[in-house]
């Protein structure tokens, strides 16, 4: 299966288009601070997967889905910050921590799979 069909791979590009859509309206003074880091955060959850998918051994799929789902807590900090500063609506947060929390518990699935694959 190709990680393009991965349910984990869609609902983290789910995820990435929430925050491109909600960040744009974040302060122009935060474009090179804040925006850019939550954006590169979300970014780097279904890269990270497909990266993972694309290697040979499982040790190396596991280690790149880690690394995705570091990015998924990494994330959530940031948008607890841009709450923090009133860059986020609470109805918005409560959505993105609902989507990554399903994103988390996708990528927690797809590690145990490899785990018990190997």
């Amino acid at each position: 299966m190709e990680y393009v069909e991965l349910e984990v791979w869609k609902e983290a590009r789910v995820l990435v288009n929430w925050v491109y859509r909600i960040s744009k309206d974040f302060p122009k003074n935060e474009v090179y601070g804040l925006t850019l880091q939550i954006r590169r955060c979300a970014i780097s959850v279904p890269s990270n997967i497909a990266e993972g998918c694309g290697r040979r051994t499982s040790a190396n799929t596991i280690q790149f889905l880690h690394i995705a789902r570091g990015s998924s807590y990494e994330l959530e900090t940031q948008l607890y910050i841009a709450l923090d500063q009133e860059y986020l609506k609470e109805k918005d947060f409560e959505a993105f921590l609902k989507q990554i929390l399903k994103c988390k518990k996708l990528i927690n699935g797809f590690i145990k799979y490899y785990k018990n694959n190997n």
